[in-house]
């Protein structure tokens, strides 16, 4: 047995379409693989590494992220982000461990990690 897929299941209040479009597919560019109105399914069109992080804290201190996301311009994503009204909340910064990223809200709450590799 393998695992082919992990998919990160965001608790929200209310499945704002439109909320999650922009942040998810228009700024991220993320498509929308399904949408049943009660849950929507964000995803990308090339394969992924399934990953699951265990940990105590988001690093550096940090409080813990719901999801990470890897881009491949940090400076486009956080420029997107900004130019879409969300604000960031830590960051940009480089991390000891090789990692350029920030934190931003996503429209639900949700604390996202969007990070690039060095």
């Amino acid at each position: 047995m393998r695992v082919k897929r992990i998919v990160a299941n965001l608790h929200v209040s209310d499945a704002n379409r439109a909320a999650g479009e922009k942040f998810y597919k228009d700024i991220l560019g993320l498509d929308c693989l399904m949408d049943q109105g009660w849950i929507q399914t964000y995803g990308a069109s090339e394969p992924m590494m399934p990953q699951l992080s265990i940990a105590s804290e988001g690093g550096s201190g940090t409080p813990l992220p719901r999801v990470s996301i890897e881009v491949d311009s940090l400076d486009e994503a956080a420029a997107r982000m900004k130019a879409g009204g969300f604000v960031i909340t830590y960051g940009p910064v480089d991390e000891p461990w090789g990692v350029r990223r920030f934190f931003v809200e996503d429209p639900f709450g949700n604390l996202v990690n969007i990070l690039q590799h060095q």
